[in-house]
């Protein structure tokens, strides 16, 4: 047992120094960029942090440009980085995709919510004052526990997963890792708010996307000039040997080149399902919503799923197959034999992957690529969770803005550093990255209809929205015990985050809690005209007859929300008038926008043309049911698929904010 243990572990490339100076001083070095960039955003422009409104909502005039890279930013865990990896190295050329679907979709199914929040809720500044203003105490507190146990579960998932490859990478010591990284990004978030974040997401996709391809170090070094893969070609001849020595079992002839992949498909369904709780549940990107322009909100979300898709597909099929195909090259970091299985759930296929391709510069990379991925998600969860703090609903009601940032202040120190503590426990139970993925679905998929109703639904009922999430969570719960135990054989800490035991209690849980809710709404609906929801004042200024003031100084604009005596709504944001009818149109486009997309990329069904049929094999379930194996041509069409977009993700994604932001930037310049 210990001589298999010294074989398989895991050789770091770099000495502990690099993991501290990457964590500490790295992570100081972007949160004193971040807070000039605060200074001069303060000093030249009508926005200040001061303001609580500019903290938690950054003024909701974010255009979307910069909206659509912060969903990118937000949305690239560690674990889209390395859980999609680990899909490619297990599951093959389906891993990638399904962990891309399993993101893309819920962002543009959110969208179609991010325009009733805009709607019906635009004062908002957490979902739960939603909830709270619509409901009451009782499911104030039910969503309350979600929404902390959902950032307890990122929180988890992003340190453990930045603190595995750290750890492989340089030997720092875990426990260090875990504690370090959350302190130099809770400085630029306490001083510069949601704003902050929103530029530290654009500096953060500008290095993640740099790497990635404009560098040459991952993708252009695996598929042309790497001596180790000899190419896509030699990739490919890589992988058609390592389906002989070890075949994927429920793969087609046991292939990582093939859609055909039984366990690639669960794992589809369960990143579908932790996808869907990681969203919805997450007050992150309801902030987002709430910060970004009304008019561009659905906008924002429909390009940024589409642009954020690219990062695990090209980066795990990249990677992750190339790490499969290495595995017994003698560079590889655990020759002779292959990773583990705790190293393989910890997510070390794509770290070992760059050691073999290159080296000591193919570790500092994946460094830097896994610590901006935390580092930015992290801001989000970190100015997210400060703002679902329930100091002025149950202490201190009529707090204004001053006194709401000063608390948002101690309690961003306080959760800074519980989440450090968090991992650490975590980490010494034995819980990583692979286990929490599973398992978020499984915890919170009961509230995602109960919430997304709860702004979008008139008929929803508060009994519904109680009973909806508790008695699906009931019902999860039970299947996740009753499946892992006739599956599985046995209930275990290790089966429970099995593929197909979270994915029998997400989708119950999900599916019952549905049902639940809409069928007691339905059985007596209720009749909200959310006029509640439309009237929440903001923070830093009073409500003065039907008028509401956001800006805290004289600079600042106005935004009114004024009922007429038909309820219709008209919204005006920095001078502009915004009819509820145009927020209608916006929602109806992101209803098509996600049903459209959910066809194409999971369900489209064979044809008959042969044009088409060649469409369809790029289609997920049409190539599952084919049982088609790639053969090389196709490999290379599709290697070319993802690398083509992922350079039109990066471009997109790096100019379009700066772009957008060239008159402020002008100003900064030449003032």
């Amino acid at each position: 047992m210990s001589s298999t243990s010294s074989i398989s572990e895991f050789k770091p490339l770099l000495s502990q120094s690099v993991g501290y100076g990457v964590v500490v001083g790295v992570g100081f070095f972007f949160a004193g960029v971040m807070l000039v960039l605060t200074y001069l955003q303060s000093r030249y422009t009508n926005m200040s942090p001061r303001s609580s409104e500019e903290f938690t909502s950054a003024s909701r005039n974010v255009k979307p440009g910069l909206v659509c890279c912060g969903i990118i930013s937000a949305w690239t865990w560690s674990a889209t980085l390395l859980q999609s990896s680990t899909a490619a190295y297990t599951f093959g050329i389906s891993g990638p995709w399904w962990y891309g679907v399993g993101g893309t979709i819920q962002l543009a199914i959110f969208g179609m919510v991010a325009a009733k929040v805009k709607m019906n809720a635009n004062g908002a500044h957490t979902f739960l004052e939603i909830v709270q203003v619509r409901f009451g105490t009782g499911p104030h507190l039910l969503f309350t526990f979600y929404g902390f146990l959902c950032n307890l579960v990122v929180c988890g998932s992003l340190l453990l997963g930045g603190s595995a490859t750290v750890t492989a990478l340089t030997g720092m010591n875990t426990d260090a890792a875990c504690m370090l990284l959350p302190i130099g990004i809770a400085v630029y978030v306490l001083v510069g708010g949601l704003r902050a974040t929103f530029i530290c997401d654009w500096s953060h996709t500008v290095i993640l996307f740099v790497i990635i391809y404009v560098a040459s170090r991952f993708i252009f070094k695996t598929y042309g000039t790497s001596q180790e893969t000899e190419g896509v070609s030699g990739l490919y001849d890589l992988l058609r040997a390592a389906a002989i020595t070890t075949p994927v079992e429920g793969n087609q002839n046991g292939s990582y080149l093939t859609m055909k992949s039984n366990q690639g498909l669960v794992f589809g369904a369960a990143t579908i399902l932790s996808g869907f709780a990681g969203i919805f549940c997450d007050q992150g990107y309801w902030q987002r919503a709430i910060a970004s322009h009304p008019t561009s909100t659905t906008k924002a979300y429909m390009l940024g799923g589409l642009s954020w898709f690219a990062v695990p597909f090209a980066f795990a099929s990249c990677l992750g197959l190339a790490a499969r195909g290495l595995s017994n090259n003698p560079k590889f970091p655990t020759y002779p034999s292959p990773l583990s299985a705790s190293q393989t759930s910890a997510g070390l296929a794509a770290p070992a992957a760059a050691a073999v391709l290159m080296g000591k510069s193919g570790a500092v990379a994946l460094l830097l690529v896994v610590f901006m991925a935390v580092t930015s998600a992290t801001s989000a969860e970190l100015i997210g969770v400060s703002s679902l703090f329930i100091y002025r609903t149950y202490f201190r009601p009529h707090a204004k803005g001053p006194e709401i940032v000063k608390v948002s202040h101690y309690f961003i120190c306080f959760w800074a550093i519980w989440m450090g503590a968090w991992a650490v426990i975590l980490n010494r139970a034995g819980v990583d990255l692979g286990w929490l993925f599973y398992v978020q679905g499984v915890v919170l998929s009961p509230a995602v209809i109960p919430v997304a109703l709860t702004v979008s639904w008139g008929k929803l009922t508060k009994p519904a929205v109680i009973l909806g999430p508790v008695l699906g969570a009931i019902c999860g719960m039970a299947a996740w015990m009753i499946g892992c135990w006739k599956i599985l054989g046995s209930i275990n800490i290790v089966n429970l985050a099995n593929p197909y035991s979270a994915v029998c209690s997400g989708l119950t849980g999900l599916l019952f809690s549905g049902i639940i809710t809409v069928g007691l709404s339905l059985w007596q609906p209720a009749a909200y005209d959310f006029r509640g929801t439309r009237a929440i004042a903001n923070l830093d200024s009073n409500k003065d007859e039907g008028v509401r003031r956001t800006s805290s100084s004289e600079d600042e604009k106005t935004e009114v929300t004024a009922v007429d005596e038909n309820r219709e709504v008209v919204l005006t944001v920095d001078g502009e008038l915004v009819d509820i009818s145009v927020l209608n149109r916006s929602f109806k486009r992101a209803a098509w926008y996600s049903l459209a997309l959910t066809f194409i990329i999971t369900i489209l069904g064979k044809h008959h043309s042969r044009s088409l049929r060649l469409m369809c094999r790029q289609v997920p379930l049409p190539m599952f049911f084919s049982h088609y194996v790639y053969s090389k041509p196709f490999y290379i069409f599709w290697v070319s698929i993802s690398i083509i977009w992922v350079l039109l993700s990066g471009v997109f994604s790096v100019l379009l904010p700066v772009w957008e932001s060239r008159q402020e930037i002008s100003a900064i310049i030449y003032a």
